[in-house]
């Protein structure tokens, strides 16, 4: 029996009496019913565990539209300070555990160590004026990187993910270090780039990961996932982008879509992340028992929407 997540967060243990009802009056209608179901229960979990990447975009709009421009505090800074409470206060409402806050710390060491290389190299800059900063980064950069880590950390545990043929730690370890240097390398040397995305297709070719929704297990191939997940990050640097927290150098004359070519680094930076998560819930290989079957044969119970 799996430990239910509803144990780690209690502000959501009281929504599972409504949930259990609402669940047993859709399955009740039959196929539709449970499809319309699922795709709810889908919703609210990628919702949940979007909580704090979900909370730092409305930040950055938030501040970009309605913060005072003669404000005593400058921007940069509310935005530090916010992400700190924010944090604070999923932890002390239990909304966070301690071994999510953990990833978020390790996500924020890693990204603001990149951060200081790439502004000064030119990459991206910050326009606005700040305190809380080191060298050319505001310390709220940190966060934007913590909150993939935070996202990540959360959807494992939510939809349960188990694994078919997944690489050796070693072996993605090993990947993920190889990228984060490219990252710094490519200014001097050549990209490597397209050989690290050949390195992860051959790793992770054979990969499914397992996703339980509701009763049953789900799956996809993982690149499928990484890609997803690498695409949603795009949007949200649009929104970031928008907002001004950040501006690319062909942004400099006004707004413009962040290049679609940025999928590419948003995707290998999401095999960082992945094995960072990895490394702290590693993975579990798929029972047998678990795996999907045909409607009707032997699919398990489980009540509890957010677990």
């Amino acid at each position: 029996m799996r430990h239910p997540a509803a144990n780690d967060w209690p502000l959501i243990a009281g929504l599972q009496g409504w949930e259990s009802r609402l669940a047993g009056n859709l399955a009740g209608r039959g196929r539709f019913g449970v499809a319309l179901y699922e795709f709810f229960r889908f919703g609210v979990k990628q919702a949940w565990a979007c909580l704090f990447g979900g909370l730092m975009c409305a930040l950055l709009l938030g501040t970009h539209w309605w913060y005072p421009k003669d404000a005593f505090l400058a921007r940069y800074d509310f935005l530090t300070l916010a992400a700190l409470g924010i944090q604070a206060a999923l932890l002390a409402l239990r909304m966070e555990t301690w071994s999510e806050a953990r990833v978020i710390l390790m996500f924020h060491v890693v990204g603001t160590g990149m951060e200081l290389f790439k502004t000064a190299a030119g990459s991206w800059i910050y326009p606005e004026a700040s305190v809380l900063r080191v060298g050319g980064v505001p310390l709220f950069t940190g966060f934007m990187y913590a909150a993939v880590g935070s996202y990540l950390a959360r959807v494992w545990r939510l939809f349960d993910f188990r694994f078919r043929a997944h690489p050796p730690l070693a072996a993605t370890v090993l990947l993920s270090v190889l990228i984060y240097l490219n990252f710094f390398a490519h200014h001097f040397i050549a990209d490597f780039r397209l050989i690290l995305f050949a390195l992860t297709a051959v790793l992770f070719a054979r990969t499914w990961v397992y996703f339980r929704i509701w009763r049953d297990y789900r799956r996809m191939p993982l690149l499928l996932g990484f890609t997803l997940v690498a695409l949603f990050i795009w949007f949200a640097e649009n929104i970031g982008t928008f907002a001004n927290a950040w501006r690319y150098p062909n942004q400099s004359g006004g707004w413009e879509w962040v290049s679609a070519a940025k999928l590419g680094s948003w995707f290998l930076l999401m095999i960082i992340s992945y094995v960072m998560v990895s490394v702290v819930n590693r993975p579990r290989e798929i029972d047998v028992a678990d795996t999907p079957q045909a409607a009707g044969q032997g699919a398990r119970n489980n009540a509890s929407l957010i677990s």
